[in-house]
């Protein structure tokens, strides 16, 4: 109770001269030996002691006014000059403080009613751009009028965009702001394992219109000879793939900058060939990126290029969104140069910025498509009975197109007759022309369901699902800019499409499509989960790609037939059932993943602060160094100086402090694979010193994305680590293969003498209790056992019925670690939570 005590003291004296020192003489006598001497002490105290009565003996009348010269002179200054809301009244004593005295100054006494006036004088005297405007107040049916929502749902897009499903997704999930977009996260009611079992059993659908589309064209030799400075054929097929140059399948890569590979990751890209036109020599490509990657993607880009010149383009108005027939809206003079049309511009660019760049020398063209398409992704075996049981052919198509239109629609009704989406081919795609599905819009929400009757096209589903879409198959009008923005500007406003409904005969049945455009589209296959041996093509689904303005018209519909709506949160449990790394999570040698990992390390350290003290994990005796923020660098600096056993092999392996990469080159990847597995498994050659040594020098300072699978029970969570075990502890597994595993021993808080506390308002918090500071010790050999890197996705898996997680660990660390394992426990790691003593069983595996 001291603290307390002297707390208390100390807020009493506060306002007292600091000059003047007060003794504690006469207090506390006869108290017992372990009690203090001296000390503010509240109430009577036992023994009848009291506080002394005593006035001093004597006093210098010189030091005495001096001391309290402070106190009267700010005392005087306080009466004569008041300050704050209140004014001239504070010298008035209570009791005689009116409220009308603030309007008529002759109520107050003679001696206050100068200072009085002065006020009110200076008042009016204010200039009127000081008073705050009120805003002029409308009701609310003015404010729900069809100009005056669009006028603030484009003011409230300043900063954050909107995507067109934004006001559908604000009402039934929470919007996160991130990227320059405001996106859903996660719905509002309880949904994870209804959403799971969507994309087992069913379809879920996601708005990734948030992407940013990059569109290149020129001429083929050009693009690729540029386009090859950015990949790297070690990573996997590149922009030149045969079944993606021919613009009947998609791609992905894994971009870098410019001739620096491995150095210098980007990050993950997938990428469109049109197919190629007769008549046309250019060749047009379309690059998907995330929009965190946009700004270093599109300098890389126009660096290999050379396209710096910006084309000046002259932007229609877009999407417009109509006022109602026969109402028009009064507009002032302030609103003269606000648009009364919803905007559907990019969040990734300011305005007035340049979007097409071209190059005189190689004669390539790099324009920005950002948010010029809108696209769709539904997950899951029935994505493609949803897609038919929505989408009906256009009933009307030129002549000129309608051999391959007729080609693309009996492919599309080809899709009714196959049982899942994971038996096409991964990547093929389809072009396609649709009418409005607004005009079979079903009267009531229902579920889509496959037809299990045998058909007799049995055998052209069979070539469908062995063969794929055909090259010609995949164009579509999509691909051209004026047909996209004639389609975009023919769309039929919903007041026209209720008048059409009100004249039908038969109510609910289908409207004429005679008066409105067909809508030109691209169907893209995902093919799921393509690496590894379990689970293959799991999560597979279909792309949707539209024009933009034609967002509501087709997510209405599909969500009429019974599908799930999935936010950001469920795209990165989606990537964790795949075992994919998800984009910018999990890439923490690209510059959006060092950006994404300082965030989430500030926003972890802020959730922390917001506990109580007695409510916080003390991570230091625990024995986690980083609980927040995984130290990459340091650890994989220490396992390579570690692995260097020899004088010979550090000098050649190390000739100084380098950047740490992420391997992605398939052939360590696969040899990795191969050597992580139990002795049951036939490896493709033999493990030995000497091969991991040539390995280890090939790699250098790098980390391997692997997945791991608890043995028994236990939920990973976010950056648990990942350690080596002793041989001890193989040898635990051996004899009981149930057992829960080592325990860490409790470590010792040294600083736990350092408190949270800030030495100036500006300053921040030297420590924080629990957690280490920096610069961290040696993240190594920290703990009893030696770490190998940390988790970035864990949680329990709903398809494998166990605790999974996926993590990066060193690449040294994992050649020294199944050196040393019996060949029968090959892959045996430990895992341990930040939050825990108690470690776990877990086998390694590295996908390729």
């Amino acid at each position: 109770m001291t603290g307390a005590k002297d707390r208390m003291r100390e807020k009493k004296m506060k306002n007292q001269p600091r000059n003047v020192i007060y003794t504690s003489s006469g207090r506390g006598a006869g108290r017992g030996q372990g009690s203090q001497a001296c000390g503010w002490v509240r109430g009577h105290q036992p023994g009848g002691h009291g506080y002394s009565q005593d006035l001093p003996k004597y006093i210098t009348a010189s030091y005495f006014a001096k001391a309290r010269a402070a106190e009267v002179n700010a005392m005087l200054k306080a009466v004569s000059k008041p300050a704050g809301s209140c004014h001239i009244f504070n010298a008035l004593p209570k009791h005689m403080r009116r409220r009308a005295m603030s309007h008529n100054t002759k109520r107050l006494p003679i001696r206050l009613q100068e200072g009085a006036q002065r006020l009110a004088e200076r008042s009016q005297r204010a200039p009127e751009k000081e008073k705050k405007q009120l805003p002029r107040s409308r009701s609310r049916r003015a404010r729900r009028r069809h100009g005056n929502l669009l006028l603030e749902f484009n003011r409230r897009q300043r900063k954050n965009k909107w995507l067109e499903t934004h006001i559908w997704h604000a009402k039934r999930f929470h919007m996160q702001k991130t990227w320059s977009y405001c996106l859903p996260l996660k719905p509002t009611a309880k949904s994870f394992r209804a959403s799971y079992r969507a994309m087992n059993t069913h379809a879920l659908l996601q708005d990734l219109s948030y992407f940013c589309c990059l569109e290149l064209q020129g001429s083929e030799e050009q693009m690729l000879r540029a386009l090859a400075r950015l990949t790297s054929k070690q990573a996997g097929p590149t922009f030149a793939a045969a079944s993606c140059l021919s613009g009947a399948r998609q791609g992905s890569v894994h971009l870098y900058k410019a001739d620096q590979f491995p150095q210098g990751s980007l990050g993950p890209a997938d990428f469109l060939w049109r197919p190629r036109v007769p008549e046309a020599s250019d060749r047009q490509l379309w690059i998907w990126i995330h929009p965190a990657l946009k700004q270093d993607a599109l300098s890389e880009l126009q660096l290999v290029c050379q396209c710096s010149e910006a084309v000046s383009v002259s932007e229609e108005s877009p999407a417009a969104v109509e006022l109602p027939a026969g109402r028009k809206r009064k507009r002032d003079e302030d609103d003269a140069e606000q648009p009364s049309e919803r905007l559907l511009g990019d969040g990734t660019r300011p305005p007035g910025a340049p979007v097409r760049w071209q190059s005189p020398d190689t004669g390539i063209t790099i324009s920005d498509l950002t948010m010029e398409i809108v696209r769709y992704r539904l997950i899951g075996p029935l994505a493609h009975v949803v897609l038919t049981d929505t989408l009906q052919p256009a009933s009307e198509e030129p002549c000129s197109g309608v051999s391959l239109h007729q080609q693309q629609t009996d492919i599309f009704q080809l899709l009714r007759g196959v049982c899942s989406t994971a038996e096409l081919p991964a990547g093929c795609v389809l072009g396609l022309t649709v009418d409005d599905p607004r005009l079979t819009l079903p009267q009531k929400r229902g579920k889509s369901v496959p037809d299990l009757q045998q058909s007799a096209e049995d055998d052209r589903v069979r070539d469908l699902t062995l063969k794929g879409v055909a090259a010609h198959c995949s164009q579509s009008a999509l691909w051209d800019t004026s047909a996209r923005e004639r389609v975009t500007h023919s769309r039929l406003s919903e007041q026209e499409l209720n008048r059409m409904r009100s004249e039908l005969l038969v109510p609910g049945s289908r409207l004429s499509a005679a008066r409105q455009a067909a809508v030109p589209l691209l169907l893209v296959h995902q093919g799921g989960r393509v690496r590894g041996e379990e689970r293959l093509h799991w999560g597979s689904g279909w792309d949707l790609l539209l024009p933009k303005g034609w967002g509501m018209a087709f997510w209405v519909p599909l969500v009429y037939r019974g599908v799930r709506v999935g936010g950001l949160h469920m795209s990165v449990k989606h990537s964790q059932l795949m075992g994919k790394p998800h984009f910018p999570h999990d890439y923490p040698d690209c510059p959006a993943g060092v950006r994404f990992q300082s965030e989430q390390e500030a926003e972890l350290l802020e959730k922390f602060k917001r506990r109580p003290p007695s409510k916080r994990t003390n991570y230091i005796k625990h024995g986690c160094l980083a609980p927040f923020r995984c130290p990459w660098q340091q650890l994989t600096e220490e396992w390579e100086e570690l692995v260097n056993l020899s004088a010979e092999t550090a000098s050649c392996c190390r000739t100084g402090p380098s950047d740490f990469t992420v391997l992605r080159s398939l052939k360590a990847l696969r040899q990795l694979s191969a050597w992580s597995r139990p002795s049951s498994r036939r490896n493709s050659s033999p493990l030995t010193h000497a091969t991991a040594a040539a390995l280890q020098q090939e790699c250098g300072p790098s980390l391997v994305w692997v997945r791991l699978r608890l043995l028994g029970k236990g939920q990973p969570a976010l950056h648990a680590m990942v350690c080596v075990p002793t041989t001890s502890d193989l040898q635990l597994l051996l004899k009981d293969a149930h057992s829960s595993g080592p325990q860490e021993p409790r470590h010792k808080d040294h600083l736990k003498h350092l408190r949270q506390h800030k030495t100036g308002p500006e300053e921040p918090a030297r420590a924080v209790r629990g957690v280490c500071p920096a610069p961290l010790p040696s993240v190594l050999s920290h703990c009893s056992r030696l770490t190998l890197g940390w988790v970035t996705q864990g949680d329990f898996s709903l398809a494998a019925g166990c605790g999974e997680a996926l993590a990066f660990i060193s690449v040294s660390g994992l050649l020294h670690t199944i050196l040393q394992q019996p060949q029968e426990q090959r892959g045996l790691v430990l895992l341990r939570n930040p939050s825990s003593l108690q470690y776990r069983f877990a086998h390694i595996s590295i996908d390729v």
